[in-house]
């Protein structure tokens, strides 16, 4: 039952568009930027800067939105790579700076930054939006450009940011986890200095994947680069990737997804709040673990366990005595809505499509989130760049890249996961910070996951530096206007302002 990085999941049955994707990528291969490269295509625009404003809590904001790139150099400072970002900016001393990232491997920042905190907001995300509505931006009431400016990265690969490398070399390069963590973490260095805003407080943002590169990256700028960050926001971090492999004898997988299961299902009820879920964490905690561990030998025991199972997720009690109460994700998905002819998204459980083939023995068609969320994204961001920013550039957007996903390197250390280093971001530095943000439906990366692996973290001082707060919806919770609230309201504390 191992959970995916936020884009894996796409392969599952669409080979033919990722066979598209792959030969667009090549298509659309990087510059010749004047250094020694293979690849011939007109290099890439210079900075482009464009004043906007935004109307928050009735309080207008002048800023400035920039499209640029930074290059990235190898140990003999040939350029390998260029990587976009989109930077939002307001004049005003003692500003603090964020950087944020998405996931995938193989997600652009658009997601962060079109739908979470950046000024302007585009519908994806929420049961009922289309691929097809019109991606209108409009003011972002969720921004969190009244108390920080903020940087959206893009890494190697997406959106339009772009390798000077062969994909073999890529993957050595950029498509391995200690190569993306050192690189993004030279990147941000590289736009302080560049900026002159090294003596600003910084923060970091990570999202999915994103989470995971979140703790590696502090600590690699705490202890190689010299810059550390004042505070981190983790948004369904991919934390663990260990804690879901062994689905033969430890509870642990189990546990991880049964309570997110649960509040999808109180949320199909209205019944859905902190209060009705402390006691079915509780009941995951013990109980649940303790029967999954007796097996076989407690008959009662599992019964009971069977019947509780039943009762939480609203299953039919046949599907949860053939499962033995240990429920997969993507079976779920299809048995909760196989009356109506739909499926659920891994991503949030209460987002819904219809099942084209619903007799199929598997599922045979993507993320009904997913293969919602790419075309508004793509649409809003590319018309966003070239006509309202001005930062022409004839190439093709990456809101989520097949190739990348595919490339990617999963090396021993990626099964690490990033709690050691979170550990250790958190020892290295007393004041700093982190919040770690799940939505209460969602299966890709569930929020027990990060309860349980805070619970084991010694406190180091205040217990309350590290914490993890659950909100309505799932992977992208933000995609509903309560939920991007509450998490504003918490990075407003986060940032030392409420």
């Amino acid at each position: 039952m191992r959970i995916y990085p936020f884009i894996a999941l796409l392969a599952l049955s669409l080979t033919t568009t990722a066979a598209f994707a792959a030969d667009a990528h090549k298509a659309a291969a990087p510059a010749d930027t004047g250094e020694k490269s293979e690849f011939n295509l007109p290099p890439l625009p210079k900075d482009a800067h464009v004043a906007q404003s935004v109307t928050v809590d009735g309080r207008t904001l002048k800023y400035t939105a920039t499209v640029g790139s930074l290059p990235v150099r190898d140990a003999k400072g040939k350029k390998i790579a260029e990587v976009v970002f989109t930077a939002y900016t307001m004049d005003g001393k003692d500003r603090p700076v964020t950087f944020a990232l998405n996931g995938g491997p193989g997600a652009s920042s658009v997601y962060l930054n079109f739908g979470a905190i950046g000024p302007k907001k585009v519908n994806f995300g929420a049961e009922g939006d289309n691929p097809s509505d019109p991606p209108v931006l409009r003011d972002n009431p969720g921004t969190w450009l009244g108390f920080t400016d903020i940087v959206f990265i893009d890494p190697v690969g997406t959106g339009f940011s772009r390798s000077l490398v062969d994909d073999k070399q890529a993957t050595t390069d950029f498509y391995s986890t200690n190569s993306d963590i050192h690189y993004l973490s030279r990147i941000i260095y590289d736009w302080l200095v560049k900026n002159d805003r090294l003596q600003s407080r910084k923060y970091l943002i990570g999202e999915s994947y994103g989470g995971f590169r979140g703790p590696r990256i502090t600590e690699y700028m705490q202890t190689q680069l010299g810059v550390a960050m004042n505070g981190v926001v983790l948004l369904s971090p991919y934390l663990d990737p260990a804690a879901f492999d062994d689905d033969n004898v430890s509870p642990l997988p189990w546990m991880q997804t049964l309570p997110s299961i649960a509040a999808a299902n109180l949320e199909r009820e209205h019944k859905l709040t902190a209060a009705a879920m402390a006691p079915i964490i509780d009941y995951t905690r013990t109980t649940y673990a303790q029967t999954l561990m007796k097996g076989r030998s407690d008959p009662a025991a599992t019964d009971a366990m069977i019947a509780k199972v039943t009762e939480l997720t609203g299953l039919d009690p046949v599907f949860v005595k053939r499962s033995g109460g240990r429920i997969e994700t993507q079976a779920y998905l299809r048995e909760i809505y196989r009356a109506q002819g739909k499926l659920g998204s891994r991503y949030d459980s209460n987002v819904t499509a219809w099942d084209p083939f619903p007799y199929a023995p598997h599922q045979m068609t993507g993320d009904p989130l997913l293969n919602g969320i790419i075309a508004p994204t793509t649409t809003a961001m590319v018309d966003f760049v070239t006509r309202i920013v001005g930062w022409k550039i004839d190439a093709r957007y990456n809101a989520l890249s097949y190739q990348v996903n595919k490339l990617w390197h999963n090396d021993d250390d990626a099964q690490m996961g990033s709690v050691k280093q979170l550990r250790q971001a958190v020892a290295n530095d007393p004041g700093l910070r982190v919040l770690i943000a799940h939505g209460w439906d969602d299966l890709s990366c569930p929020f027990m996951t990060s309860v349980l692996i805070v619970d084991q973290m010694p406190a180091m001082g205040d217990p309350t530096r590290v914490q993890v707060k659950e909100y309505n919806g799932g992977h992208m919770f933000y995609a509903r206007a309560d939920s991007q609230s509450e998490l504003r309201a918490d990075a407003m504390k986060l940032y030392g302002l409420r």
